[in-house]
């Protein structure tokens, strides 16, 4: 089965392609007859340190001269980069790059805009059974995802969520959603699943069981973007060995790691993921925030195949968005007016 996806700027309908899917079907149809030691092995963190250093480090990784088919079928900007992209020897600096985001990835102004972590694709729902954007077979599990922490999870049930997943090829720094103060930040042990759709929707919930970063950020404050509690959960994959803490308030410079008590700005890195693809989640105290209605009237739009529908009952489609940008604005906030960037 094919998966299309929605380009926010243009409305136009990808397929995307989706890199070792093969592989990827065939290791969880494998480990759906006879679960147990082979995905055990094959998510664990020493085979995915050991194949990420396989093709991004060594010398049978592809250079960056050898990948001009990659960038152009995947449509990388490579003018956006920040460094000189002939002098990348290896894949891992195409993957780690840095981009002239105070360009090319304007922000929304907004006090009540809820931005983009990152150039992702997403997806929005809520934990509410009553909501008009409920989503029946989750993505995750709540405590497992936070690392049952109790406070946090009574702070986030019947909350609104947003699943940003970052394929391979796109730029691998977060950015910080919102404005806040950093109540705190703790790391949760677990596997490297596949963020392959393929793979989520054959391990209902397999987000909650990834090693992540979990970053809880009082919106409430001086300063802050007053959406009350927002959690940002930054989430390894296969062949991401690493989420590397480097806050900078201005472009990348002095990068310096997130602590408890810091006052995080809006939309500027926070961190950045070590090669291979991988996922944020953004969660929100309920009704604190309202969801960009492009993102969510492109959920249901008809006529486009995502492999999101197997499984969660309705056809899921992601919106292929850049960060910085758009997603939510503030409860009862007057409408973030953000102009789309073309």
């Amino acid at each position: 089965m094919k998966h299309q996806y929605i380009e926010r700027y243009t409305n136009r309908v990808w397929t995307e392609r989706l890199f070792a899917d093969p592989w990827v079907k065939l290791i969880y149809s494998k480990a759906e007859a006879n679960p147990g030691l082979l995905l055990r092995m094959l998510t664990s963190g020493w085979f995915s340190r050991a194949l990420a250093s396989l093709l991004y480090d060594s010398r049978l990784g592809s250079p960056f001269n050898r990948n001009r088919h990659f960038f152009d079928s995947t449509h990388v900007d490579l003018t956006e980069c920040a460094d000189e992209p002939g002098r990348w020897k290896t894949s891992r600096e195409v993957f780690e790059r840095k981009i002239r985001y105070w360009e090319c990835r304007p922000m929304c102004r907004e006090p009540s805009a809820v931005v983009s972590p990152a150039d992702a694709r997403i997806l929005v729902g809520s934990l509410l059974r009553r909501s008009s954007i409920f989503i029946k077979g989750k993505f995750f599990e709540l405590d497992e995802l936070l690392g049952r922490k109790k406070e946090f999870v009574d702070a986030f049930r019947d909350g609104d969520f947003a699943v940003l997943r970052l394929t391979p090829e796109k730029y691998h720094y977060n950015h910080t959603p919102v404005a806040g103060e950093v109540v705190d930040i703790y790391e949760v042990q677990g596997m490297y699943h596949s963020c392959n759709p393929g793979a989520i929707v054959r391990t209902a919930a397999s987000l909650s069981k990834n090693r992540r970063v979990v970053t809880i950020i009082d919106t409430d404050v001086y300063r802050g973007s007053r959406v009350g509690l927002v959690a940002m959960i930054e989430i390894v994959a296969l062949m991401i060995g690493d989420v590397v803490q480097c806050y900078s308030t201005r472009r990348y410079d002095s990068p310096a790691p997130v602590g408890k008590g810091m006052f995080l700005e809006k939309g500027v890195p926070k961190s950045r993921y070590r090669p291979g693809s991988s996922t944020d989640v953004l969660l929100f105290e309920r009704e604190r925030i309202d969801f960009a209605r492009d993102i969510l009237f492109n959920m249901h739009r008809p006529g486009i195949e995502s492999r999101y529908s197997e499984g969660f009952g309705r056809p899921l489609v992601e919106t292929d968005i850049r960060v910085r940008s758009l997603i939510a604005s503030r409860k009862n906030a007057s409408a973030a007016k953000c102009e789309l960037p073309r």
